[in-house]
């Protein structure tokens, strides 16, 4: 049964006999027609009412079939995907050569390689799928890190100015590899593993989204790279072996899939090659989240199934590496075995345990060849820093090539990651005496830098008070009319985000009985937070993607990376810290293109100096869906408080003063009582506090009987008869 009709059932609101129902389009209720969010027939139809569109004369828009899956589960499992025959412009000519070619080998996904493309047809590609890709360095060859380790500091920077000067129309210059089209190609073109196209296939990929489309090429066949990217790059070596890769691509648009298919062909082309390689795991995956690692390993597991690559979640009590052998050493047995794995996906802080010995010293891993950093903005962070650059520098492998992916990179970011890269390749020189060359570094950027993803509805609600917002979020639970043509609303199941965890639970103790028992009652509203025990963690997370909770209360925990295809939207009910926070809460509805989505943010007076963080990035989603209704007017924009940048630092680290936490509340009586989420009175908090503090009284008032009988019994006294 649809969870709003049951939501509906205590609520009696005015009828509207005269409007039509929306009909249903939310992403729980089936398959997305396009993984793409840009450059298909169907977004350029919506995308028509843009003002900064340009048609071109004589040029038609065709319209495409689609073939509708059958319907979504409530989170959905690897159904297949739709695929969208989109042509327009050269790449008509392109899709049909592609459809016109026989299979090969008798395999049934696996077709010739297409025709190469021309350099227009690829710029046609890349400009309508709104790709950009940058050559930011180019590699170096073994006598040109010879020469920067020998030469003198003057000498390197005049060094590096010449080269610049010389190759500055390769340094900063975008570049256009022939991008991948289908799945169904990748066997053929780039020499994939049987079992692994087999897995894609199985898992419902057919049609890559953009992040796919342009990162795959690059990072399977080095022959990618040959054209731009200088050094030279031997034919046996995959991609992910020539290149360093920065990413930025929206939330739900594939990420994951994106550096984990390389990442298992570069593994299994090492095998092939059968080249003397050191013992032990050959890349590192990590991510800020227990939650967000779980899954990572999950698609890889699904992708790597029958390759002979093995994929381990880094617990606590595993142990990386070889302890030192002591003769007469009679605990030898009882240590823990190193774990044996491939690719290893953690958490800086729990592998960074992991890889303490005994004696205290950390273990080095020589034999990593990939680190894989996702959500690298915040691992590079200073909360994660000192942790992600303990691992990084454990790595001591010359040949490490790493690639950081993220929906939101700053340029600070960007800027760090090349000086963790040139500092980690001149240390490694100079503590060897063997040049270590550099490899290319490019960027990849899909749609609009550090923007949300078009494909849902924002709204912005003014609640005045804590006490407005608590009544905002009752009335998305319990809507008074039914869905019309002009209104979206909110169904469950949904994501609830708060500032601190004193907050989430407080907000869930308050909505505990807001849910009818119909529905399910309290079994279908929850809390995730960092506090809860793995296992309670896991069983909430299980829960909510099996569809039994509906309402899922939670703190920035949930906001990165992970994955659940069926919620239908979000709810910030405390403003979001920074612009990049708002993008990766909301970027949990609306996953790999589904229309329909939901993000409500609740503010209040204390929030006003923040908002108009929220409010641009809101205003770039609108621009870009094109819709005609604006959902931030330019007046309101304007008249918004700027913000300045100490303000900026101090709320991305500190959250809003009044609701950071509750020794704070304590100090200041009345601004808990404007930030509390309760519906309580005054008189009843109050006939609370009484009652409290009479049974505190009482309890003292015993101890004290107690500890002066004590004294009475041990006197010379001996009491009457």
């Amino acid at each position: 049964m649809d969870p709003l009709q049951l939501l509906l059932r205590s609520s009696k609101g005015p009828s509207n006999r005269g409007q039509k129902a929306k009909p249903s389009s939310i992403p729980s209720t089936g398959e997305t027609k396009s993984p793409q969010l840009y450059g298909t027939a169907a977004n350029s139809q919506s995308h028509a009412g843009s003002p900064n569109r340009k048609r071109k004369r004589g040029s038609d828009q065709t319209s495409s079939t689609v073939v509708q899956d059958a319907e979504l589960n409530f989170f959905g499992g690897g159904t297949s995907r739709n695929v969208e025959e989109e042509a327009t412009g050269p790449v008509k000519d392109v899709a049909s050569r592609e459809d016109a070619l026989p299979a090969a080998d008798g395999a049934e996904d696996s077709r010739l390689a297409p025709v190469l493309m021309s350099e227009e047809e690829r710029r046609s590609i890349f400009k309508r799928h709104k790709l950009k890709m940058t050559l930011l360095r180019l590699a170096d060859d073994a006598d040109g890190a010879e020469a920067q380790v020998t030469q003198s500091k003057k000498d390197k920077k005049r060094k590096k100015m010449d080269k610049n000067a010389i190759i500055g129309q390769a340094v900063q210059q975008q570049i256009f590899p022939e991008p991948a089209l289908d799945f169904g190609h990748l066997r053929s073109r780039f020499g994939i593993a049987p079992a692994m196209a087999q897995n894609i296939r199985e898992q419902g990929y057919s049609e890559p989204t953009e992040v796919q489309m342009a990162s795959l090429p690059v990072l399977l066949d080095s022959k990618e790279l040959g054209s731009f990217a200088g050094g030279d790059i031997a034919e046996s070596t995959t991609g992910m072996e020539s290149v360093d890769l920065l990413t930025v691509a929206p939330t739900g648009s594939g990420k994951t899939l994106a550096f984990m298919i390389p990442l298992i062909h570069s593994l299994i082309s090492l095998r092939r090659r059968k080249t003397a390689e050191i013992e032990g795991p050959k890349a590192i995956v990590l991510a800020p989240t227990k939650e967000l690692a779980h899954q990572i390993a999950n698609e890889g597991r699904k992708l790597a199934a029958n390759t002979g690559i093995r994929i381990t979640i880094v617990r606590k009590g595993m142990r990386l590496g070889q302890s030192p052998a002591t003769e007469g050493d009679s605990h030898a047995e009882d240590r823990i075995p190193p774990v044996k794995s491939d690719i290893l996906v953690s958490t800086p802080g729990t592998l960074g345990h992991a890889m303490e010995e005994t004696e205290g010293k950390a273990t080095e891993l020589p034999s990593v060849r990939f680190l894989v950093l996702d959500e690298a903005d915040v691992l590079l962070d200073p909360l994660f820093r000192e942790q992600t650059l303990a691992v990084w520098n454990a790595i001591t492998n010359p040949l490490l090539r790493s690639s950081l992916w993220s929906a939101t990179m700053g340029s600070n970011i960007e800027e760090l990651a090349k000086q963790i890269i040139d500092n980690r390749a001149s240390n490694l020189s100079i503590q060897s005496s063997i040049p270590v060359p550099r490899a290319a570094l490019l960027r990849l950027v899909v749609g609009l830098k550090d923007s949300a993803v078009p494909n849902i509805d924002h709204r912005m609600t003014y609640a005045a008070s804590e006490q407005g917002k608590l009544m905002a979020l009752r009335e998305l639970l319990h809507p008074k009319s039914a869905p019309t043509a002009h209104s979206n609303p909110l169904r469950a199941p949904f994501l609830v985000f708060t500032q601190t965890i004193e907050r989430a639970v407080a907000l869930h103790s308050e909505l505990l009985y807001d849910i009818p028992a119909e529905a399910g009652g309290i079994s279908r509203i929850s809390v995730l937070h960092s506090d809860l025990s793995d296992s309670a963690r896991d069983s909430v997370m299980t829960r909510f993607r099996r569809g039994d909770i509906w309402v899922l209360i939670t703190t920035d925990l949930l906001s990165r990376g992970v994955d659940f295809r069926g919620v239908n939207g979000v709810v910030n009910y405390d403003m979001p810290t920074s612009s990049a926070a708002y993008v990766h809460r909301v970027g949990r509805t609306g996953r790999a293109g589904r229309e329909g989505g939901v993000a409500v943010t609740l503010y209040t007076k204390e929030d006003i100096p923040f908002v108009k963080n929220v409010a641009n990035v809101i205003a770039a989603a609108q621009k870009q869906s094109g819709k005609a209704e604006e959902v931030l007017p330019q007046w309101l924009l304007d008249s918004l408080p700027a913000v300045s940048k100490r303000a900026k630092k101090e709320l991305k680290q500190r959250g809003v003063e009044a609701r950071r936490s509750v020794k704070t509340k304590d100090k200041d009586k009345k601004g808990a009582a404007k930030t509390r989420i309760s519906t309580k009175s005054g008189f009843e908090r109050r006939m609370e506090n009484n009652r409290r503090g009479a049974i505190e009284a009482t309890k003292r008032d015993r101890e004290d009987d107690d500890s002066d009988g004590d004294e009475d019994a041990g006197s010379d006294f001996g009491g009457f008869d």
